[in-house]
């Protein structure tokens, strides 16, 4: 008999700390993939935060303030309102004379003025641009992101309004999220760019989200899987489903991939993986002693002369 009532109150702890488990998960997901329209200071990245602020951040998730333009084209731009799965914001600036259009897609907990930088190289080497703010940033429409699940459509919708307005050559350039996004786009929709540049895709969600656990110095097991359950319930979408290094497997345009070797967000064997997988013509460019960060900072000329010889090769 007391064996059995042992038996029950095991039972009952490990359902308390299962429910408790979800309970933070389900936040984190919601808090992860919903920006805060109020002004709120964000969350540090986790190597600047105290142990303190550490716990309460593997409590209670990150605080992520809707991210807002910070800064203008020193172009003359065209501002574009798309209707999509929501009604983004876009910037044109156009080149005359130019080789083709380059649409860029910035990373999660970012907005298109992060992009100024590298359109401003695209438009030295001849191309227009058209700098795009996906869902939930920038002055796109709501607060939801769904790391390059939805946004996918968002692409779609873009590549859409260039090839309406004539262009035949269009190149997609997206950065970490966005590189995601393009390649989601391209698996499911079919589209033809003349080429893409991706920088730093993870391999899946799941393991992106294990990155973030890593970060902060906590064990995946089990709370990853379900934070990924529970954010893809959020969201309408199976997030163990949302793998770029399948989406590779259906991508057959010229493709050039760049990526940081000290990079903690994505790991190397990701990388090589949605190499491998690519088809048709492929580059993979290593930037030596960077991280998941902008390549311009370190890698200005290094990450110019990859880009340019990329896209003279396919011209």
């Amino acid at each position: 008999m007391k064996l059995f009532k042992n038996w029950k109150n095991y039972i009952k702890a490990i359902l308390f700390i299962f429910i408790i488990m979800n309970m933070i998960a389900f936040f984190h997901a919601y808090k992860f993939t919903h920006f805060t329209e109020k002004q709120s200071e964000k969350t540090k990245s986790p190597d600047k935060l105290s142990s303190l602020e550490k716990i309460k951040t593997l409590c209670f998730g990150v605080n992520n303030p809707k991210p807002q333009n910070t800064k203008f084209p020193s172009q003359k731009y065209k501002t574009l309102k798309l209707k999509s799965n929501k009604k983004i914001e876009c910037w044109l600036i156009k080149t005359p004379n130019s080789k083709g259009t380059v649409i860029l897609f910035h990373g999660y907990n970012s907005e298109k003025s992060a992009m100024i930088q590298k359109s401003d190289e695209f438009i030295k080497l001849g191309y227009s641009t058209m700098l795009v703010d996906f869902m939930g940033s920038g002055n796109s429409e709501g607060n939801q992101t769904t790391i390059g699940y939805k946004e996918a459509e968002e692409v779609k919708i873009c590549f859409d309004y260039m090839s309406q307005k004539g262009e035949k050559n269009i190149y997609l350039f997206g950065t970490s999220m966005g590189a995601v996004a393009i390649m989601k786009c391209i698996n499911d929709s079919k589209i033809h760019p003349k080429g893409i540049i991706i920088e730093c895709p993870f391999g899946s969600m799941y393991q992106t989200v294990c990155a973030r656990f890593k970060k902060m110095h906590a064990p995946t097991f089990p709370m990853a899987g379900i934070l990924l359950f529970w954010g893809g319930i959020q969201n309408g979408f199976w997030g163990f489903g949302h793998n770029p290094s399948e989406y590779a497997k259906n991508i057959n345009c010229p493709s050039l991939l760049l990526y940081g070797e000290n990079d903690k967000s994505v790991s190397g064997n990701e990388t090589h993986e949605i190499y491998l997988n690519l088809k048709g013509m492929k580059e993979l460019k290593i930037f030596k002693n960077t991280g998941h960060e902008n390549y311009l900072i370190k890698n200005k000329e290094e990450w110019t002369k990859s880009i340019s010889s990329f896209v003279m090769k396919i011209q």
